[in-house]
């Protein structure tokens, strides 16, 4: 008999949000379908619909990629083409995956699910070994620095389990990560189709001491990847009620991006550089609001000051003597999500944490090519999915950390004036 359902105890546990990535057809929606199917976190429903929908396609076995591919041209195909998010929980943590598509077009898709990652998963297909595309899923996940990457050499049943292949790519995988700021990286071989070290340790083989990809994700240690040391706060709203009871009262609501902050702290408020005090931080917890003893990365909180500081959405709140850079000429790298090409000396609209303003594009330094990891300095001509590094001017000031030391500070997206698409995803070097 299964323990009763404790919200309190559910609302608490730690969430790993984790992403795959791989080349077509390496087993990426299968493998989560069997991870889902696994932890008993499939419907009898869903997975009466999909048992019916593999028996129509002739299939003799329960084809699980079915679970996450929603769309229909993805079930025609058989591959991924846009990004899918399933959420489930175990007793250990519950867990947000974003399925990625494999393909070189949609690059960009990766990049969006892969952007609030803690941990990438990267398939490999044992009989084809690392790729071009496992080069670029991998050089990504570094850029977008995702803290811990599990590889999972797949289909390992297709090459009868054997420990010499595994380890040849392991090898060659290691090769690949030297070149990178890949710090944690774990190997498993798998079967995705028979379940081989999924969640279950395989029979297969015994050769293997490691984990299994479950037990990986359950207790992966994620804590220390959030930035608890440079306080940063993003105004995101001015709280004035205006009400008898509240009349002087003046809140700052947003969501810490990084750091800890108690009342009693000194800070600072960017741009005007005004000190104050914090005189107390509230949260809303159950519908009440609650008084803290200290807020951290990533709560929403309201902060309020013991100084009346002309402060508005945009505005960031700091420590005293721990400030973000504050400039207008920024360098940083962008992956192109628009079919529209860059153009050279062109303005765009800038979102920066809760700041909005206009840049121009000042120069284009390079192109990666990353199915090399090399640099193209003759070609700078940056086009849909392309990755290259390039310098902006804005319009006002931004108060930014480099994207290696603050995920939130450090991205900014890039936004077509006239059609307000998003153009492009940024990282702040």
């Amino acid at each position: 008999m299964s323990p009763p359902f404790n919200q309190e105890s559910y609302l608490n546990m730690e969430l790993l949000r984790f992403t795959t990535a791989g080349s077509v057809d390496d087993g990426k929606s299968t493998l989560i379908g069997r991870l889902l199917l696994d932890c008993k976190a499939i419907f009898e429903d869903q997975l009466e619909a999909v048992e019916q929908t593999s028996r129509r396609k002739g299939f003799s076995h329960v084809d699980l990629s079915l679970v996450t591919d929603g769309l229909k041209a993805e079930r025609e195909q058989g591959i991924t083409i846009d990004v899918a998010y399933r959420y489930f929980a175990t007793p250990k943590r519950k867990f947000i995956i974003a399925d990625t598509p494999g393909h070189i077009q949609y690059t960009r898709n990766m990049v969006t699910g892969a952007s609030t990652a803690n941990l990438a998963i990267i398939l490999i297909d044992a009989r084809k070994g690392v790729v071009e595309q496992t080069n670029r899923h991998s050089f990504i996940a570094s850029l977008l620095g995702i803290p811990h990457i599990i590889v999972c050499i797949n289909k390992m049943d297709l090459v009868e389990y054997s420990e010499v292949v595994f380890e040849g790519i392991v090898q060659e995988y290691k090769k690949l990560s030297s070149k990178l700021d890949v710090k944690d990286v774990h190997f498993i071989p798998i079967s995705a189709l028979n379940g081989d070290n999924v969640v279950e340790r395989s029979q297969n083989m015994d050769w293997y001491q490691g984990p299994t990809l479950l037990y990986l994700l359950e207790h992966v240690h994620i804590t220390g990847d959030e930035n608890h040391i440079d306080c940063r706060f993003p105004v995101q709203y001015v709280i004035r009620p205006q009400q008898k009871e509240f009349h002087d009262y003046r809140g700052y609501a947003g969501r810490i991006a990084s750091g800890v902050f108690k009342p009693g702290d000194k800070v600072k408020v960017l741009p005007s550089g005004f000190a104050a005090q914090i005189t107390a931080i509230h949260q809303v917890e159950h519908g009440e609001l609650e008084a803290l003893d200290e807020a951290f990365s990533p709560q929403s909180v309201t902060i309020t000051l013991d100084t009346d500081v002309d402060i508005s959405r945009g505005d960031m709140i700091v420590r005293e003597n721990n400030t973000p850079t504050v400039g207008q000429d920024i360098d940083m790298m962008v992956c192109w999500m628009n079919d529209k090409k860059l153009v050279p000396n062109g303005k765009y609209a800038i979102r920066h944490t809760t700041k909005e303003a206009r840049c121009i594009i000042k120069d284009v330094r390079y192109k990666v090519d990353i199915n090399s990891l090399h640099r193209n300095e003759q070609d700078k001509e940056i086009g849909m999915n392309d990755i290259g590094r390039i310098l902006i001017r804005t319009t006002v000031p931004l108060f930014y950390d480099s994207y290696r030391k603050n995920r939130i500070t450090g991205s900014v997206i890039l936004i077509d004036e006239g059609t307000n698409e998003t153009v492009a995803a940024g990282m702040i070097i």
